[in-house]
């Protein structure tokens, strides 16, 4: 039984702390998941409500379909290299996101580049489930008796129709997870499926309707201008070169907690070769069909009720058909769902336990996200959530950008797994913490944060969408240089990665050449 199934932790091995390690923070040991679970990671993801949303925003900065197709398709392959590259050192070593940390932040200095993801999985958990509340509240107050009852009773600044549909939504999510990472990957077996075909229904039901396969939206260039400013914030001329490359950025910063945690999910996978084709089916191949089948459903949506609707929830409510606004419903509620098991539960639970291996398991660690997600539902912060998203996602470029930098650069892809573990090992640093990964860190992210707001006149704003790049490349070649020669050297030499394959110390398979 795979470590994320058990419901206690076993004694550690006797090199090992229990203050660093359970059995769900331990390498891997049986590796369930194929190309389609992998594949299915990236369906969960990005078939969601604000999937869909930033998509159709992206498409009207675009202009036009085939200029939005390449903005989307340069950034689904940069996502893809990206994601390959984190995912092989899951696959390789077995480890969840925050052990990796260890690695290059110290043994508990990882806790802040773990905790920092955290908070930003249980804010979006927040706000995807009250997104996913909110396509059921659109289908029930179709009827008189919901209706009456959304209107008449508040709770928390919410109706009382949002909050039993938002308590349903938590309480789901909360099933799923407390059931293990087994469980998560068989619902977004059935979740990814689900949500494609009621994609399609979508997109093919409204250009029926429309009469024709429309590519653009018939709007003036101004107003155009206007609106896609308004739906991304980004200050670009709708087609020309400079929106195709911002819509190219935003799509691969969309992905950025991933790109630190995606390791979650790919330590779970046989060989790097499987890991490879789940991700070339689930990021560049899905992810433009996707984008294209959301361009598609916002043009004939504009035809049929003559306004750009950028929301699928608000399209499939205007259907006449009650079925298919249940379908839409509850297919909306599922997607949400399944964005969240991936991206903003599983992430959270791996790091609370992190904090507190010896207390706090995987399913503990799922309750915590969960409960403060709930607690947070009465000030609803997510209404603001551009601003927060600047503020805490600045980090996660310069966390990204140290920990491969340390992985690939500075160990060579050999990392002494077992040290992972122990508190007076190779990685404790000073005291548990290195200080080079987070003063690296912290100038990325000044970096990252000032440019864009107060960078040099005429092209602060310019710089406003490649801010997470910004953290990546300071960050990462701060801490190269910070490191120096004796660093690199610590735990990297042929003589140390022979040893570790000849005692075991790798509990992951032997690594493949490497392609991506």
């Amino acid at each position: 039984m795979a470590a994320t199934e058990n419901t206690a932790s076993a004694p550690p091995p006797a090199d090992h702390s229990p203050r660093l390690y359970n059995d769900d923070l331990a390498p891997a040991t049986e590796r369930k998941w194929g190309a389609f679970s992998i594949f299915n990671v990236w369906t969960s993801d990005v078939h969601s409500l604000y999937g869909y949303f930033l998509a159709a925003s992206l498409f009207l900065v675009a202009g036009n379909t085939f200029k939005f197709l390449i903005g989307i398709g340069v950034g689904s392959l940069v996502i893809y290299w990206l994601m390959t590259l984190i995912g092989k050192a899951g696959v390789r070593t077995g480890v969840p996101y925050p052990v990796l940390a260890r690695a290059s932040f110290g043994t508990f200095g990882a806790n802040v580049p773990a905790l920092v993801r955290a908070v930003v999985a249980t804010f979006w958990y927040g706000a995807q489930t009250s997104a996913a509340a909110g396509a059921i509240v659109a289908f029930l107050t179709r009827y008189d008796g919901p209706k009456h009852f959304h209107e008449t009773t508040h709770l928390f600044d919410h109706s009382g129709l949002e909050v039993v549909c938002y308590l349903g939504v938590w309480a789901a999510q909360l099933l799923i997870i407390s059931k293990g990472m087994e469980t998560v990957r068989r619902f977004q077996d059935f979740a990814g499926p689900a949500v494609w075909l009621m994609m399609l229904v979508l997109a093919v039901g409204l250009s029926v309707k429309a009469g024709v396969l429309s590519f653009s939206v018939d709007m003036p260039a101004g107003d155009l201008a206007t609106l896609a400013k308004s739906a991304t914030g980004l200050d670009v001329t709708p087609g020309s070169l400079a929106a195709i490359a911002a819509i190219a950025a935003t799509w691969i910063t969309y992905f950025a907690a991933l790109f630190l945690n995606f390791g979650d999910f790919a330590r779970f996978t046989p060989t790097e070769k499987v890991l490879r084709k789940g991700n070339i089916w689930g990021l560049p191949v899905n992810l433009i069909l996707f984008s294209f089948v959301a361009a598609l459903t916002t043009a004939a949506a504009s035809k049929v009720y003559g306004e750009v609707i950028l929301e699928p929830a608000k399209i499939s409510a205007k259907f006449d058909s009650a079925f298919l606004v249940l379908l839409a419903a509850l297919t909306f509620a599922v997607a949400t769902l399944g964005i969240n098991v991936v991206a903003n539960f599983v992430s959270p639970a791996f790091d609370f336990a992190n904090v507190a291996p010896r207390y706090v398991d995987f399913r503990r660690g799922g309750f915590i996200a969960a409960v403060i997600a709930l607690l947070l539902y009465p000030l609803h912060p997510w209404d603001n959530a551009p601003s927060f998203v600047n503020a805490i996602g600045s980090t996660m470029g310069p966390i990204f950008g140290v920990i491969v930098v340390d992985y690939y650069l500075i160990r060579k892809a050999q990392l002494n797994i077992p040290a992972l573990y122990q508190e007076t090992g190779e990685f404790r640093f000073q005291g548990g913490w290195n200080i080079r990964a987070f003063a690296a860190a912290a100038v990325g992210a000044v970096f990252a944060s000032i440019l864009p707001v107060y960078g040099p006149s005429g092209y602060a704003e310019t710089l406003g969408p490649y801010s997470w790049f910004i953290g990546v490349i300071v960050s990462g070649v701060l801490y190269f240089a910070l490191s120096g020669a004796k660093s690199r050297i610590v735990g990297t030499d042929s003589e140390a990665a022979a040893k570790a394959e000849e005692t075991g110390d790798g509990s992951a398979p032997e690594p493949e050449p490497e392609t991506a």
